[in-house]
C-alpha cells in the first residue's frame, strides 16, 4: 500500500481544498485534527486525533507517512507547533515536508509574521527534505477583514497599505503539486494578479454589496506601518508567481 500524505490543518480553509484534490489524484490521505469527531473515513480519508501545540497524538499521526503537508496555523503558537511536528516527523523518517508560510514572514515586524518565520526555520533546520511556499493573504481572509471594517458607520482606511490577495484554491493546487514532487526548498512566492490599496478593497466590497460608507483615511504608525507602506508584504520582484483570480471575480461569486 502506498504511504499516506499526512495533512495538518486538513479541515481548515486551505485543507478543505487540498484534501479533496489529493484524493482525486489517487493519493492516500491522513488528516491530523484536534476534533476527528465521528469521521469514519467514508470519504476515503483517515483521521488522526492530535494537537500540535499541546504535542499530543503527533507521533502516531506521522507513523508511516512519506510526506507531511503542514497547513495548520492559528493566531499564535505556530512556531512551537511546527517544532513539535518536525521532531516527530524526524523520528518517523518522513521523506518530505511541505510547509505553507506567508509573504513577508522575515520582513514585517509583527508577532504573527515572526512566528511564521520561526516555523519556517523549524522546517528548514529539521534535517528533513523540505519545500516551503510563501503565499499572500487569501481572498477569504481579506473578505472577513473588510466585512468587519465595512460594518462601521465610518470605515477607517490605513493609508499606504497595499495587499495582493490570492485565491485559496490556486494556493491549494500549487501545494498539491509540490507535495507530489521532489523536495525543492524555498519555491517562488505565490500572490494574486493585482495589488490593491486598502481603500480599493473596501470600495470593491461595498460596490458588490450595493451599499455605501464614508471612508476615513488613517495612518498606521510604527515599524509595522513603515513595512506595509514599503510593500514588504507584497510579491513584486523576481522569483514570484501570480494567480489568475482577481478580487473582483471572487467578490462577484461570494458577495450578494
Amino acid at each position: 500500500m502506498t504511504s499516506p500524505i499526512l495533512v495538518t490543518g486538513g479541515t481548515g480553509t486551505l485543507g478543505s481544498i487540498v484534501v479533496p484534490l489529493l484524493r482525486a489524484s489517487g493519493a492516500p490521505v491522513r488528516v491530523l485534527t484536534r476534533h476527528p469527531g465521528g469521521r469514519g473515513g467514508a470519504d476515503g480519508v483517515e483521521y488522526a486525533a492530535g494537537d500540535l501545540v499541546a504535542d499530543t497524538g503527533i507521533e502516531q499521526a506521522v507513523q508511516g507517512a512519506a510526506t507531511v503537508l503542514h497547513l495548520a496555523g492559528g493566531p499564535k503558537g505556530d512556531e512551537e507547533a511546527t517544532r513539535n511536528l518536525m521532531r516527530a516527523a524526524g523520528r518517523a523518517g518522513v521523506g518530505h515536508v511541505v510547509h505553507i508560510s506567508v509573504i513577508g514572514a522575515d520582513r514585517v515586524p509583527l508577532a504573527w509574521f515572526r512566528s511564521q518565520e520561526g516555523a519556517e526555520q523549524a522546517v528548514a533546520g529539521s534535517g528533513l527534505p523540505w519545500t516551503i511556499l510563501r503565499a499572500a493573504q487569501f481572498h477569504d481572509l481579506t473578505l472577513a477583514a473588510v466585512r468587519k471594517m465595512a460594518a462601521l458607520p465610518v470605515v477607517p482606511v490605513p493609508g499606504g497599505l497595499r495587499f495582493q490577495p490570492v485565491d485559496a484554491r490556486e494556493v491549494g493546487e500549487r501545494l498539491v503539486e509540490l507535495a507530489q514532487a521532489e523536495p525543492a526548498g524555498r519555491v517562488p512566492d505565490l500572490a494574486g494578479p493585482r495589488v490593491y490599496g486598502m481603500d480599493e478593497l473596501v470600495r470593491g466590497y461595498l460596490s458588490a454589496r450595493g451599499t455605501r460608507r464614508p471612508l476615513m483615511p488613517v495612518r498606521l504608525p510604527g515599524k509595522a506601518g513603515r513595512a506595509y507602506r514599503a510593500g514588504e508584504n507584497l510579491a513584486l520582484g523576481a522569483g514570484t508567481t501570480t494567480g489568475k483570480r482577481t478580487w473582483e471575480e471572487f467578490l462577484a461569486e461570494r458577495v450578494r
